[in-house]
């Protein structure tokens, strides 16, 4: 089975940290979606029978699209696609585009699932943070959308910012475990090069992060966590038994997904990976005359294992060296094991052909990572 990711590029503001695709002048939104209907409308399928078992709405800022523009969308992607009747499908909403009237919208486009960005239940770090909606629209955001039937949700935290000591960050912590949400987000604070926070702590107009405050925090977050029965099923997400994220753990298992709308990516689930132009303007020119605006590369052999290592060993099941062994050889199995056989059993253990990271080794994932890769 394969998922389906639509990006939509909008945002109310720019939040000062974030570096993915988006923009606030919503005067192209209608031009675009067009776009992207017909995007989807060209595309050429991988298998052409083949069933998707998740739809993800991301962005950008989702939640902002009009119920025709949703039920375009979904009206859409049926006609191209077999949807599972029990396909995850996932909306990315702010808390202040939260209301009884549009849940009851989603609802009715087939939406099953929201992922909500709280970040924070605290004023001074949505502040500090930029975003659009405050403390108040927050909490109630969780309890409405519980109320209009919505059972599967995700909400979104980010730690380690100056504003953030370790009592308030336990306190958001369990304000969400507390209501009962099945899944959880976190992640560190991350200073991306060419974003507005950037410039602000280069200019020394705000206060950067601090690495052991980030650490002592996820550390913290670890224990919390998995401590109210969660599983830690990934580095930066939590659910209760059973309530993972499908459509994100297809990504980590290397299955196949399309990607719709600017900046996003597709893969083939073998070999193969394109992704879009990220221009709003040259996405809409390039579909009008009728030109898919996308690049493609075919991965080697070695980008491959690479890509296994540094996703599987993100997740709590780890490398899986008998799977490695019989999709890369002996060899390859083999190399790996004996390079994860460097690191001490504070970072990394190693148990029934299972490569896994300690929780300590966690705060290094993406070096370990490196460390294990095929030249």
């Amino acid at each position: 089975m394969a998922g389906i990711y639509v990006h939509i590029p909008f945002c109310r503001q720019a939040c000062l940290y974030c570096n993915f695709h988006f923009s606030t002048l919503l005067k192209q939104k209608n031009d675009l979606i067009d776009a992207l209907l017909k995007e989807i409308i060209r595309t050429t399928t991988f298998a052409g029978n083949e069933t998707i078992a998740t739809v993800y709405l991301g962005g950008g800022t989702p939640s902002l699209l009009e119920t025709k523009e949703l039920n375009a969308i979904f009206n859409t992607l049926h006609s191209k696609f077999s949807i599972a009747s029990d396909a995850e499908i996932t909306l990315e909403a702010n808390p202040d585009d939260i209301s009884p009237g549009k849940l009851r919208m989603w609802k009715q486009t087939g939406i099953n699932r929201l992922s909500i960005g709280i970040q924070s239940f605290f004023e001074e770090d949505l502040k500090w943070m930029n975003r659009a909606h405050n403390a108040q629209q927050a909490m109630r955001c969780i309890s409405e959308a519980q109320d209009a039937g919505f059972s599967n949700l995700s909400i979104d935290l980010i730690y380690g910012t100056p504003t953030l000591p370790d009592d308030h960050w336990q306190r958001n912590v369990e304000k969400v475990t507390g209501l009962g949400v099945p899944h959880i987000s976190c992640y560190a604070l991350t200073v991306e090069p060419k974003t507005a926070l950037h410039q602000l702590i280069h200019k020394h107009k705000m206060q950067d992060t601090d690495p052991e405050q980030q650490a002592r925090q996820f550390l913290q977050l670890i224990q919390w966590l998995t401590g109210a029965g969660y599983e830690h099923y990934e580095i930066s997400n939590f659910s209760l038994p059973g309530r993972r994220s499908r459509h994100n753990t297809s990504y980590w298992q290397g299955k196949p997904y399309y990607g719709f709308g600017p900046s996003a990516h597709s893969f083939n689930g073998i070999d193969t990976r394109s992704w879009n132009i990220a221009n709003n303007a040259l996405y809409i020119k390039s579909i009008r005359e009728e030109v898919l605006p996308v690049e493609k590369e075919v991965l080697t052999e070695t980008q491959k294992i690479n890509e296994y290592i540094m996703t599987s060993l993100r997740t709590m099941e780890g490398i899986d060296l008998d799977l490695v062994q019989l999709k890369f050889g002996e060899h390859m199995a083999g190399n790996v094991k004996k390079k994860a056989g460097r690191f001490s059993q504070e970072r990394i253990f190693i148990a029934n052909d299972f490569i896994r990271l300690t929780d300590a080794g966690k705060l290094f994932a993406d070096g370990i990572a490196a460390e294990l890769f095929e030249d």
